[in-house]
Formats: structure tokens, C-alpha cells, sequence
């Protein structure tokens, strides 16, 4: 029954968190639903320990454990700041045909959606043939498990996802950065960066790539 007790606290607090999480892309009241279920779980477990006292350290155990691994892996990435400052490489617009040398053959502006979102994104293509997704003067909201996705759909007008190509966690919400495009990528169809919250499945800000 005390191991009962236990898993039922903690599986209701989860699925609160990311049942919540996914309702809305307004951030605040996903918090304030989520906060609230927190309490009614809360008022609940109170009331079966008043029912039997022995239930009383395996929910609270379950609660607990719960409440610090929301604070720590949601709450936390929400209230601090990752600022980083990489060097990141540019190249001449494949416009202006250059000969030798890297090749911007993309680039877009970041928009607002769930969340701000300011900056710019660029695909170079370096003198070797790698590709590189570089962002400039970039800033976001920062948030849990954000990942840089390059995706089908753009979020911004109204589409969905879409296919996407995964290219690493967020490095930072503040400042520049690159991550490295796979071969074989389409830019054509690929053609919307997007700053995506996995924990959540929100689009925090996105980017429409226009070929240069």
C-alpha cells in the first residue's frame, strides 16, 4: 500500500507537468494550471493521511521527489540565463557567385512565438563542403530542454512542425553559435530553423531561411 502511495503521488504530479505543459503555448498559464495541480494533489494526499497516518512518509517521499526534479530540470532553466559567445563562421551571399571562400546560401530573422525570440540565422557552406547553421545576435527565452531543430513547417505561420532534422540542444539563449547541418540535408524542403521545447512541445521562436 506505502509503494502505492508512493508511485500514485508521484505519476499525478507528472502528469500534471506535462499534461499542463502541452495545453497551452502561453508559458504563464501553463505555470498557473501546473502550480494549481500541485496544490490539488496536495490538498488530496493531506487527506489520505489524515484517512491513515501510515501513507504519510511514502507521499510525502513521492511528493517531494517529485517537486525537486520539477524545480531543478523545469523550473530552474526557466529563471537562468545561458549566455554564450561563439566564433562563428560567415561567408559572401552565393549571389555575389564568389570563386573561393565560404558561401552564405541562407539566411532568415528570427520571429516571436511562443516565446521572443530576436536574431539572425545563416547556413554557410565552408571552402570543404561542410555546412554550418550559425546564429547572430540571437536571444530567447530560456527554457528546459530547448533543441535547435531545422524543419518543414514553419511554426511562425501557423503550420505545424512538420519533418525536422534535430542539430543539438540549444548552446545558449543568449548569443552566437553554430551547429554543424548533416549531409544530405535539403535546405529546400528543411527551410525553417526553429528553437523547440521538448519538454513541452513548444516552438519558443523560428526563422524562415530564404536562399541568398
Amino acid at each position: 500500500m506505502r509503494l502505492v502511495a508512493f508511485v500514485a503521488v508521484a505519476l499525478a504530479l507528472l502528469g500534471g507537468v506535462l499534461g499542463f505543459g502541452r495545453i497551452s503555448d502561453d508559458a504563464d498559464l501553463s505555470m498557473g494550471l501546473t502550480v494549481a495541480w500541485f496544490g490539488l494533489v496536495f490538498v488530496a494526499a493531506v487527506g489520505l493521511v489524515v484517512w491513515r497516518r501510515a501513507l504519510l512518509v511514502p507521499l510525502a517521499l513521492g511528493y517531494l521527489s517529485v517537486a525537486v526534479a520539477v524545480g531543478i530540470f523545469v523550473v530552474a532553466p526557466t529563471l537562468i540565463d545561458r549566455r554564450v559567445d561563439e566564433r562563428v563562421v560567415t561567408g559572401r551571399p552565393a549571389s555575389e557567385s564568389p570563386r573561393t571562400g565560404n558561401v552564405e546560401v541562407a539566411a532568415g530573422s528570427f520571429r516571436p512565438l511562443a516565446h521572443s525570440g530576436t536574431g539572425n540565422a545563416a547556413v554557410v557552406r565552408l571552402r570543404n563542403g561542410e555546412r554550418k547553421l550559425t546564429l547572430t545576435e540571437f536571444e530567447t527565452s530560456s527554457g528546459p530542454d530547448l533543441r535547435v531543430y531545422l524543419s518543414t513547417g514553419d511554426p511562425a505561420g501557423g503550420e505545424d512542425l512538420g519533418d525536422f532534422e534535430d542539430l543539438g540542444g540549444l548552446k545558449g539563449n543568449i548569443g552566437n553559435q553554430q551547429y554543424m547541418l548533416p549531409d544530405g540535408v535539403d535546405l529546400g524542403r528543411y527551410s525553417t530553423v526553429v528553437v523547440w521545447c521538448r519538454a513541452f512541445s513548444v516552438a519558443f521562436t523560428s526563422a524562415a531561411l530564404e536562399r541568398a
